[in-house]
């Protein structure tokens, strides 16, 4: 590696529909017959490290210039495999630090992912001539396949570790084949054997809204220019950062909860919690619960402000981008009296 005189590499891997940057990159290591960590050494030394930061969300400037470079990838597809290409769509502005809307959270502490941030559909990774792993994987809207009506899982189904096939290679003496990316690199299960889990659907309309947006998710994130339901999104996420309010005046959850005849969630009180931290099961009921107030969000708004489940001034306590129809319903509850009528 550190001897070509040639600009482009001997192995130059194209991304994936799809694919996420860290996964990319450790195919390219692998199909160089490297460990991962020996790969983004010899590139970049000690000076520049690769792994104990998300670079799927981060997407160093220096790391992309290199890889544009060396497998001559024109830069807006190496750009579109970060997480990035979701700015303006599930967050208003991107940031480096700090809890990034829908963007599941990977808790990085040095090389090791805290977090269950990275998932993936079983089916899409058996089906794969080579497995690799998408970036709407990465998204918390985002708890179900489409395509093959399944689950998706956030962790090794046999040891329940979270994903991170960028350290499968760590302790081992030999470098694993570039069809080996769907390995647990814990206990080396194939994740791609997982069995595929049923969707659980608490209500058809509410179920068929999120889909949309699920399906609007994954158009996007091929193509940036796809229509994506924004207004839609933002609500639903606000709707269920009430349902997780710690505040003992907010019974958004229970009331859904006991319209919908299901049990509510248990969640610990006292903490403050965000649907990016929170498992994919857990994610999948609350974004259903969610769903249902949005089929018709004036009408169940409405009730659950006459059954004290929400407060008006909850409704757009900090909720600065509110969609005008949203601010137009919830400010109909600004009257206490009206409760009584």
């Amino acid at each position: 590696m550190q001897g070509l005189t040639e600009t482009l590499w001997p192995i130059r891997y194209k991304p994936f529909d799809d694919e996420l940057l860290s996964c990319w990159l450790v195919r390219l290591a692998h199909g160089h017959g490297l460990k991962v960590q020996t790969f983004c050494n010899l590139l970049f030394g000690n000076r520049l490290q690769v792994w104990n930061r998300d670079i799927d969300r981060l997407a160093p400037a220096w790391l992309l210039r290199e890889l544009i470079a060396r497998t001559g990838t024109p830069r807006a597809r190496a750009e579109g495999t970060t997480l990035r290409v979701f700015e303006g769509v599930l967050y208003p502005q991107f940031k480096e630090s700090g809890n990034l809307l829908w963007v599941l959270a990977a808790q990085v502490y040095h090389r090791q992912r805290m977090g269950n941030a990275q998932q993936f559909c079983a089916r899409c990774l058996a089906e794969d001539e080579i497995p690799y792993f998408r970036k709407t994987w990465r998204v918390a809207l985002k708890t179900v396949c489409l395509r093959h009506q399944c689950m998706l899982w956030d962790r090794c189904p046999k040891c329940e570790v979270g994903v991170a096939f960028h350290r499968m290679d760590m302790g081992r003496p030999y470098v694993p084949e570039n069809g080996a990316l769907a390995a647990c690199f814990r206990c080396g299960f194939n994740l791609a054997t997982a069995p595929a889990q049923p969707i659980q659907i608490l209500e058809q309309p509410a179920f068929d809204l999120l889909a949309d947006s699920v399906s609007s998710l994954d158009a996007v994130s091929v193509d940036p220019s796809a229509s994506f339901p924004s207004d839609r999104v933002v609500v639903l996420r606000h709707l269920v950062r009430l349902m997780l309010s710690a505040r003992r005046t907010v019974e958004l959850r229970g009331f859904v909860a006991d319209r919908l005849g299901v049990e509510d969630l248990a969640i610990g009180q006292g903490k403050r919690l965000a649907i990016e931290s929170l498992p994919t099961a857990t994610r999948h009921v609350l974004l259903q619960f969610g769903a249902w107030v949005l089929v018709n969000p004036e009408a169940r708004l409405r009730q659950a402000w006459k059954s004290r489940a929400i407060r008006y001034n909850h409704l757009l306590r900090e909720f600065d981008a509110a969609p005008a129809w949203y601010t137009g319903i919830a400010e109909q509850f600004s009257e206490w009296r009206d409760r009584l009528a």
